[in-house]
């Protein structure tokens, strides 16, 4: 499993006196984000951290709300924004996968800046009335796979891979949209479909005659994590103590990934980065209760060895306090050596590739399977 920063050592870099050395920064006048829309926690937690900036630096945000992956993402890669509040697109942008295999995208050299894990989690929703002691009961069950969602349904086959199940272990039940999967779910046409903890569609689920239940994935099963990471490395353990039949006082052992994740490309200049950091870290108190969610900043959230590579500026700060291990840094290593080997993949792909869109997908992600494999990578997708 990934080596996480723990509370201890948080703790004890605080008591070190290390985090709490006040630094000045050259910060720009004006920062430019793509978020989620206005009215979500997302776009509330950027909002919130924008006021800080203005407060601590004199920084004004013009933040840019993107209804979906696209519109948040086209700016950054066309270095209209400075910073992105993206989800998990931003993974897939950088490995070139799903919507970014296209001709007009590609692998994209997106680095972290920082990421928020909530209190809620991306969980397995199970009518209530099947027999489930586990995730391994889903065999033989209807599944929702929601046309055009590749993210959700890449998520249902990470859980199905901690029992060792595939697609073809479940009765597949194809759905137009997410909304439309828990209907099914609530008539009697399917049984599960994976979704947040939180959403407005878990809460009907819950509501209806058939109920909620969400199978447990234990964190000492260390054999099911291993075939979950394989299938989707961006998962992590998650206590999580809220959402719909969810008790905070009995937290359910599931699993998430964060939101948002606070991106940048990797030639953000280095001095605005490390504003950025350091203000997120140091004066952490000062926003975490602004916004809904922003508490998941929280240093000890933070995953140090996660799929997407920091900023370079991330890391010097990191290191600066004591905080990046040797092994952070071999993983850091093998990160941007990864980007980088499929940014040349995709240049010597692109080069020669068909130009009918399905062909030229089909042919990169032969290319990119190929490279990764060779090279002794995970190809994930």
């Amino acid at each position: 499993m990934r080596t996480k920063t723990t509370l201890s050592l948080v703790i004890s870099s605080l008591a070190a006196g290390l985090l709490i050395t006040s630094q000045t920064s050259a910060m720009p006048p004006t920062l430019n984000w793509t978020a989620y829309g206005t009215g979500t926690s997302g776009n509330a937690q950027i909002m919130a951290i924008s006021q800080l900036l203005q407060a601590e630096h004199g920084t004004q945000s013009r933040v840019i709300p993107g209804e979906n992956d696209t519109m948040r993402m086209t700016p950054l890669k066309t270095g209209r924004v400075d910073l992105c509040a993206c989800g998990i697109a931003s993974y897939y942008g950088s490995e070139g996968v799903m919507m970014f295999a296209r001709p007009d995208w590609g692998p994209q050299p997106i680095r972290v800046i920082s990421t928020s894990l909530a209190s809620f989690g991306l969980g397995m929703a199970v009518a209530g009335d099947v027999e489930l002691d586990g995730i391994a009961d889903l065999e033989g069950k209807r599944l929702a796979y929601l046309r055009g969602d590749d993210a959700l349904n890449k998520a249902a086959e990470a859980y199905l891979a901690f029992a060792g199940l595939t697609w073809d272990d479940v009765e597949r039940v194809d759905f137009p949209g997410y909304n439309a999967a828990f209907d099914g779910i609530i008539s009697g046409r399917a049984d599960a479909a994976i979704t947040t903890t939180v959403t407005p569609a878990a809460q009907r689920l819950a509501a209806s005659p058939r109920g909620l239940q969400w199978p447990e994935l234990p964190t000492d099963d260390e054999a099911g994590w291993a075939r979950m990471l394989e299938t989707a490395p961006y998962f992590q353990p998650h206590a999580v103590t809220s959402g719909a039949g969810v008790d905070a006082d009995q937290p359910l052992a599931s699993a998430s990934y964060p939101y948002p994740i606070m991106v940048s490309n990797a030639d953000l200049a280095p001095e605005t980065v490390r504003g950025l950091i350091t203000t997120l870290v140091e004066s952490f108190d000062a926003y975490k209760d602004n916004a809904p969610g922003a508490k998941g900043y929280a240093l000890e959230n933070q995953d140090m060895t996660w799929v997407v590579p920091f900023h370079d500026e991330v890391v010097d700060y990191y290191r600066d306090k004591g905080i990046w291990t040797e092994a952070m840094d071999a993983h850091q290593s093998a990160l941007v050596e990864r980007q980088a080997l499929l940014k040349a993949t995709w240049d010597a792909y692109e080069a020669d590739a068909p130009d009918e869109e399905a062909a030229f997908i089909d042919g990169w992600m032969e290319a990119r399977r190929a490279a990764l494999d060779d090279a002794g990578f995970n190809p994930v997708f």
